[in-house]
């Protein structure tokens, strides 16, 4: 969608007699909404200098300009396009438009990240460049006629308030890869600028370039299909057998059946830990686009998205691995419909509101609803893990009803994880009190707990395993601050455990802790974990669950302030301090059931409360005796079905 489209001499004409603003302002209120004056003129003086750009008589009057263009699938737009031809080819310069006058360079992140004032105060954010390849680089992704006329796009970004001096960190080598992808122009550049434009645009747009580029067919480029088919094919842990292929073929059928007769539809998949439900999603995804069908995968936690994105750099380009990869939190501008099928995982973490303030749209289930002609929700309600977590099988259905959407069904069962037992988890969730259950001392024959009464020797434990091919990681309860100091150092110790002369740093930031090559030594917390499987999952139990009078306890006072899964708690205990210990204790148990059902093949466990390690064992304690009863009754009067 485009709010502003003329020739170069409409433009120009439209600045010079202050109409653009007017203009721009009627449009918006007629395709986007309602929205102030004050905040279209807010663009004008970057308008303004851009007309100035323009008017150079070899730029052709007839080439075309558009302002405002919105990406297909995300809330991005891009600021400026200047379309038409260089005598053989179509092109289309896309500039980012900055009123920036400064810029801090930000050694220790990566090289697309500046800080700059923003929004009153200094953020950071993508470099300039970065963020115009970045808008190029989305369209063409999803829009097939860009590919296939071809029409080559050109980013670039003007800064007009910026003074480049001399070792200027905007222009810094740090960012050299993205200033070759994406040049960038500042004050007393505009010739520069147009001597860029005019490398490109020396003829005018007669091929109707910028209505292809809003108008073109959206459809994900076939490189992506193949690069995640690829991926997929050649990890074993991605098989799908038994409920999960019928799970599977249902999604297929029903997502067809309700695209092509025009109703809209949803899915709801239940499914416990380790039942498959990031593995189906992501099979359905490489499906969906394999049938030409505008899909994504969507999650409320980033740490999955970083982990298919690391699996995949090598084969895809980031812009690419994002475009199909998104935050919950993307969808609030979206159209109705706008998608055909969103596939959202983790539904159990979707929250009310989006943004970095909460301060977005009206609710992540209603707003994913509404933009996809079909929705996906995998969802496990004993894996919501703060206060934040809202998504229910019945807040779902719940917003089916208000919109008219169809309601699917389905359950994930068997167990992928955890050595296949299903007896491990019905064993941990008695152990921890979430529920009763017949696994009283029964957590699986072949599934690796034990109990250690040091954390040295846990990690010790944890470090052997990860030795044969880096699939074991420590983590814990946030029951330790995460400072600002040391946060890329894994030698600063955030975990310290002083009776056992233990430390241990939170994972580092920025960094993929889950695949990293040298994070064994720093422990990862639910936030980092959730949706993600280890081989060998170590936990360290902070205070915040204990052991008292016989029965397992939780105390959120002793969680870290740094940590944001129960941000809003004391103003509820003020209000209501039984609902509010309710629903503390359910976040505590569920945040150490999903960080003790990572691991694949066994889960070791230290507590810091050494009653509640010492309850621990005793529930190890009386299964190992209870087997060991019936081997030696299959020893002394049954030996020939001990040996089978």
């Amino acid at each position: 969608m485009i709010i502003y489209e003329a020739t170069k001499a409409g433009f120009i004409d439209d600045v010079v007699n202050e109409k653009i603003v007017d203009r721009l302002y009627e449009v918006y209120q007629n395709k986007i909404g309602k929205t102030s004056r004050s905040e279209i003129r807010s663009w004008d003086s970057s308008l303004q200098r851009m007309a100035n750009v323009m008017q150079d008589r070899e730029i052709p009057k007839d080439s075309k300009v558009a302002i405002e263009f919105k990406i297909p699938n995300t809330g991005k737009r891009v600021d400026f396009i200047v379309a038409g031809n260089d005598g053989r080819h179509d092109h289309a310069v896309i500039i980012e438009l900055k009123q920036w006058e400064s810029v801090k360079k930000i050694e220790t992140m990566d090289a697309v990240v500046v800080e700059t004032a923003l929004g009153g105060g200094l953020r950071q954010t993508t470099h300039p460049s970065y963020q115009a390849w970045s808008y190029a680089a989305l369209i063409e992704d999803f829009n097939e006629d860009v590919r296939t006329v071809p029409i080559h796009l050109k980013p670039c970004a003007y800064l007009h308030n910026y003074h480049l001096q001399e070792n200027d960190p905007l222009t810094d080598n740090h960012y050299q890869e993205h200033l070759e992808k994406a040049p960038v122009f500042t004050k007393g550049q505009l010739t520069k600028l147009r001597e860029f434009i005019k490398t490109y645009i020396k003829y005018g747009d007669t091929n109707d370039i910028i209505l292809r580029i809003d108008q073109g067919k959206i459809k994900p480029s076939k490189s992506l299909q193949d690069a995640l088919s690829n991926m997929l094919a050649g990890n074993e842990e991605f098989v799908m057998i038994d409920d999960q292929k019928v799970v599977f073929e249902q999604a297929l059928t029903f997502a067809k059946n309700c695209i092509q007769q025009n109703e809209k539809g949803t899915f709801i998949i239940q499914g416990g830990p380790g039942t498959g439900k990031s593995v189906l999603a992501i099979n359905l995804l490489v499906k969906y686009i394999e049938e030409d069908y505008l899909a994504m995968y969507v999650t409320k936690n980033s740490a999955p998205r970083e982990v298919y994105a690391a699996k995949l750099k090598k084969s895809m380009k980031k812009t690419a691995i994002d475009n199909l990869f998104k935050g919950s939190g993307s969808f609030y501008a979206a159209e109705e419909n706008e998608f055909d099928v969103l596939i959202v995982d983790e539904a159990h973490r979707l929250n009310e509101k989006s943004g970095l303030f909460s301060n977005l749209g009206e609710n992540q289930v209603k707003e994913l609803m509404h933009s996809a002609k079909f929705s996906i929700f995998f969802i496990d309600e004993a894996q919501r893990v703060t206060l934040k977590d809202i998504g229910s099988v019945e807040l779902i259905k719940k917003y089916a009803e208000q919109q008219g959407v169809n309601v699917f069904e389905g359950e994930l069962a068997s167990q992928f994880r955890c050595a296949g037992s299903d007896g491990y988890i019905a064993w941990l969730d008695d152990v921890l009190g979430i529920r009763e259950t017949a696994n009283t001392n029964d957590l699986g024959m072949d599934y690796d707990f034990q109990v250690f009464d040091d954390p040295n020797e846990l990690l010790k434990k944890i470090e052997e395993k990860n030795r044969v091919n880096n699939k074991s990681r420590i983590m814990a309860g946030y029951c330790w601050n995460w400072p600002k100091e040391g946060r890329s150092n894994r030698d600063f110790y955030d975990i310290e455990i002083p009776e056992h002369n233990f430390g241990i740093s939170w994972n580092l930031d920025n960094s993929i802790w889950a695949i990293g090559e040298n994070s064994i030594r720093e422990a990862g917390c639910i936030h980092t974990t959730q949706g993600l499987e280890f081989e060998y999952a170590g936990v360290i139990i902070g205070d915040d669950l204990q052991y008292q009078d016989g029965q397992v306890i939780t105390d959120y006072t002793k969680r870290a302030k740094t940590d944001q899964s129960l941000k809003g708690i004391k103003t509820l205990a003020k209000e209501n301090p039984e609902k509010a210990q309710k629903v503390a204790d359910e976040i505590i148990r569920n945040t150490y059931r999903t960080l003790m059902t990572r691991g694949q093949k066994g889960c070791y466990v230290y507590c810091t409360d050494p009653a509640l390690n010492e309850y621990f064992k005793s529930r190890i304690d009386k299964t190992y005796e209870q087997q060991e009863r019936v081997k030696e009754f299959l020893l002394v009067d049954h030996k020939e079905l001990y040996e089978e």
